[in-house]
């Protein structure tokens, strides 16, 4: 990890001279000659990062030296950060007379700035000239000189995972439903050569219970050849296959094949082949981290159609996707340990020896707390009873280790297994994406990460590397797919289109992370219990900390600050805050006890990422407008509703996200509040996503300059009129890249014409019209790709089902408010292949709901409310074999005493379906709903 600093520092200089070359004037080369001396230190940073994985002895000096190379790549971050922000900020732009005059100014202005940066990079130099000649001195060897020590694994001797190949079958919890699924996918299915992956993070028992199923007597007599291969991250296939071989013969009883050991890897593929026509054989490969593998593995072991099986263990699920190239793939997502076998697990071996295998009342509540601490995690949870097992049970040594798990998995011996196995997922990852992962150690124990959130800090920190033909964004998804690929990262959410909503760590790993963040000088995590930090500090995360410790936070480097669960951020602090922190990059005030921003917010020239959401703010200092790199600005829910015109200079913006919804209202145009902007807002080229702009401020004129937004994803506006309609539809013809919409109207009552967009946007993916439509637009049936679907208050005379049924990809759609004035909705065979959320309500005038058998095949959710005149349930309703969840939210009493489950006459109907509410309207607001479960599988048992 010491090299992904240097790696990212010469990422930024090699920015700095390619981009920013005037601004650095008279140091140039000197910058240039750094990053070339820092470039020849990288590979034997790189060494020294393998051997830490690998938990070999690293000499004192090799420690300093990295220690030394780690302060000195902070101290250049530092000094380009200042020479930045004394130089760039002036430099000046007009041309002419006016423009030399300026230039001839600006000039003088920055003499003493160019001096102090040009010493300091001399004195930087300096370092790291003498940090490269003492490595060489020391005889420090690189990777690229031959080192043995590039792979990052453990030896066998040290290895914690053997023992999951010698478990007795007592000692094994909670895995026995998929044993026996995994021997019936081996002994039975296609006689096609299959790959079978159980798949899983560090330390879920992945090994073990493949090794119980490999071990079966059933698997051992339906296979004629049985072989176990451990590969991990470093292996030779020339071994690997030796060993396949060695493993065939002496299961057959045969003597072992002449000359094996000087084969190389072409014979031995060949000689595989020769042991295995017609023959079944069961093949585990275990550990495997590479998607490479299957390449290097494939030709050894062939179809022969009579039922082979090859078993992969891996943490990154993309390793069994890449043998669905030449071979059918069945994956085993192991999932951790449910709350009771885990506290039978750990009952089982901490007390083992005392109180008959159970836990005393005394201990009860911590044991339970350390349990929940290991998440399911059967490694974790061994070892840690393992430990326990050794001590008194006693309150005072069960807190002890409680209280200090973190520092204990770093440091006792008992623990260092599950330590070295979860950091093998973090040493295995490229640099990039290391300083992606430890950025979620910035977020609280067991918090649930908004994942768009964090994608725009990891943009605003420069993680995310810029790739042909991709925003970053979509570059920032594919990292954070990849960090869940690799089983580092949980999913806690997910949208109904399969995207990741939100994230979490596990919390081992969250301890472990915190542990190399520390270590790393990566972040600071300022917690309730400390009152002081200090050393070399760039990010520091702040939770439950007193306006005590905050008040020595001063004078910082710090280029990235999140605050959660604070009290109170008095003015006396905010006033000089930002002087205070002048190289912040990412600034993150989400849900703070705040009221007001200083107005030098201007200062902060390096910020590229604000967010006050969910504050008390309610306006902006002009001087936000010399945000020069300001690239995200999140506003929502605050009680900011105007932007000064300074936002317009805000030329790298991309997120603009600022409206107010009042969920003491009932869901209404009036809840809902956009923000004023005004005129020149097409200046913001970069922009992605504006949301939502207020239309009734900056009329035509505003909508017009909006059309010159052309990399626009999302945009919302409110209070459009009729003044404005025709403006807004040609200015939404011009974005090409639209992929969200949200439209509302002035009032309930105003027409939307948006018949004009003869062309929308073909990305689009959600579409959201609130207001009053003469009649369904044509357009919204072409839209291939829409996914979500929301129409409001359109009063419209025709069924709208009619017209949407065959989009080919809609997910949800809801109708809702007065949208549709007809009595019958009607959903035809087919119609909606793909639905899997329907919300219908506030109809005042329907009387029947008709959905034929066929239609709706996929549906999950379905949501019936606030329409007087339907007395009954529809039947169609039967044929839903997919249904999970439905909703009656204040129906009329005969349509709900139709659906009592003891006397209703229509409760056949629903009662397939698991989990059924009725849902009334208790005091007027979003939420405020009561709800009854008229049935529910999870209750009922049924």
């Amino acid at each position: 990890m010491a090299e992904t600093a240097v790696s990212s520092l010469i990422d930024r200089l090699l920015h700095l001279l390619t981009q920013e070359a005037k601004l650095l004037a008279g140091i140039h080369g000197e910058v240039a000659d750094i990053k070339d001396e820092l470039e020849s230190i990288q590979s034997f940073l790189k060494d020294a990062d393998a051997k830490a994985a690998a938990e070999q002895d690293i000499d004192e000096g090799v420690k300093t030296w990295v220690k030394q190379v780690r302060e000195v790549a902070f101290h250049i971050d530092v000094a380009i950060d200042q020479y930045l922000l004394q130089v760039a900020i002036h430099d000046p732009h007009p041309s002419g007379f006016r423009g030399t005059l300026q230039k001839t100014t600006h000039l003088l202005k920055t003499i003493i700035p160019r001096h102090k940066i040009a010493a300091k990079i001399q004195e930087i130099k300096a370092s790291v000239q003498k940090i490269n000649e003492r490595s060489k001195r020391y005889g420090f060897q690189s990777t690229a000189q031959g080192s043995c020590c590039g792979a990052r694994s453990i030896s066998w001797n040290n290895d914690p995972r053997k023992d999951s190949l010698y478990l007795d079958d007592a000692d094994v919890v909670g895995i026995e439903s998929s044993i026996d699924e995994l021997i019936s996918w081996l002994v039975g299915g296609s006689p096609h050569r299959t790959v079978v992956s159980v798949v899983g993070m560090g330390g879920l028992g992945k090994t073990t219970l493949t090794k119980k199923v490999y071990d079966n007597q059933m698997v051992k007599g339906y296979f004629d050849y049985h072989a176990w291969i451990s590969v991990s991250q470093s292996y030779k296939i020339e071994d690997l296959l030796r060993s396949i071989i060695k493993q065939f013969c002496e299961g057959r009883k045969e003597l072992p094949l002449s000359g094996i050991d000087a084969m190389d890897e072409q014979l031995l593929v060949n000689k595989l082949r020769d042991y295995l026509p017609q023959k079944r054989y069961v093949v585990v490969f275990d550990d495997v981290w590479k998607i490479e593998f299957w390449d290097s593995i494939k030709n050894s072991l062939p179809n022969n159609h009579v039922g082979g099986r090859i078993i992969i263990t891996t943490r990154n699920s993309e390793v069994a996707n890449y043998c669905k190239k030449s071979s059918p793939v069945r994956v085993y997502k192991l999932q951790p340990l449910p709350r009771d076998k885990a506290w039978e697990l750990f009952c089982k071996r901490a007390f083992q020896f005392d109180f008959e295998g159970h836990c005393p009342a005394i201990l009860e509540k911590l044991s339970h707390d350390i349990v929940e601490k290991c998440g399911g995690l059967p490694l974790a949870i061994v070892a840690i009873s393992g430990l326990l097992s050794t001590k008194e049970k006693t309150m005072f040594e069960w807190k002890n280790l409680h209280d200090s798990l973190g520092f204990e998995f770093g440091k006792n011996p008992h623990l260092s297994s599950v330590n070295k196995i979860l950091s093998l997922s973090f040493e295995d990852l490229p640099y990039n994406l290391k300083s992606c992962f430890l950025y979620l150690g910035m977020y609280p124990e067991d918090y649930s990460i908004n994942c768009i959130r964090l994608i725009r800090q990891w943009i605003a920190e420069g993680f995310v590397k810029e790739i042909e033909g991709k925003t970053l964004e979509e570059v920032a998804q594919e990292y954070l797919i990849e960090l869940i690929h690799r089983s580092l990262v949980q999913v806690s959410e997910v949208k109904m289109d399969g995207k990741v909503r939100r994230c979490r760590l596990h919390d081992l790993l969250h301890e472990i992370v915190l542990q190399k963040m520390k270590d790393l000088s990566f972040c600071h995590v300022l917690l309730k219990q400390e009152s002081s930090f200090e050393g070399l500090i760039q990010r520091m995360s702040v939770n439950k900390v007193s306006y005590n410790v905050l008040k020595g936070f001063k004078d910082k480097k710090i280029h990235s600050l999140l605050l959660f669960n604070l009290d109170e951020l008095p003015k006396s602090f905010m006033s000089p805050f930002f002087s205070d922190f002048k190289f912040l990059k990412v600034i993150d005030f989400e849900e703070a006890p705040l009221d007001h921003i200083p107005k030098d917010v201007g200062s902060l020239f390096h910020l590229r990422y604000l967010s006050l959401r969910n504050t008390k703010v309610k306006m902006l200092p002009k001087s936000i407008g010399k945000l020069q790199n300001l690239e995200t600005l999140d506003l929502k829910q605050t009680l900011v509703s105007k932007l000064p015109i300074e936002i317009n200079r805000l030329h790298k913006l991309r997120h603009l996200l600022a409206y107010y919804h009042d969920y003491g209202l009932d869901f209404s145009l009036a809840s809902q509040k956009g923000v004023k902007i005004q005129k020149g807002v097409g200046c913001l080229e970069e922009l992605q996503k504006l949301y939502f702009v207020d239309l009734n401020h900056g009329g035509v004129d505003l909508v017009k300059d909006m059309g010159k937004l052309r990399q626009l994803r999302k945009l919302g506006v409110k209070n459009l009129s009729k003044e404005t309609m025709r403006a807004l539809c040609a200015s939404i013809a011009t974005m090409n890249h639209l992929q969200s919409l949200d439209i509302a109207s002035i009032s309930e009552d105003e027409i939307i014409d948006l018949q004009s967009i003869s062309t929308p946007p073909q990305c689009l993916q959600r579409l959201y019209i609130k207001g009053h439509l003469e009649k369904f637009l044509d357009w919204i049936p072409k839209l291939q790709h829409l996914v979500k679907l929301g129409i409001y208050w359109s009063k419209l005379n025709e069924d709208p089902m009619k017209a949407l049924q065959n989009l080919p990809n809609l997910l949800e759609l809801e109708i809702s408010r007065q949208a549709y004035n007809g009595e019958q909705l009607y959903i035809k065979i087919g119609g909606f292949p793909k639905l899997k959320i329907l919300n219908l309500q506030f109809f005042n005038a329907l009387h029947s709901l008709m959905i034929d058998e066929g239609a709706l095949p996929l549906l999950e959710k379905f949501v019936i409310g606030r329409s007087p005149q339907l007395k009954e349930v529809s039947c169609g309703i039967l044929n839903l074999r997919n249904l999970k969840e439905l909703r009656f939210i204040d129906m009329h009493k005969e349509f709900e005493e139709s659906l009592d489950p003891e006397l209703g006459s229509h409760y056949w109907i629903i009662e397939h379906v698991p989990i059924v509410y009725l849902l009334h309207e208790v005091r007027t607001g979003f939420y405020d709903l009561e709800a009854r479960i008229l049935r529910s599988k999870h209750l009922t048992g049924s």
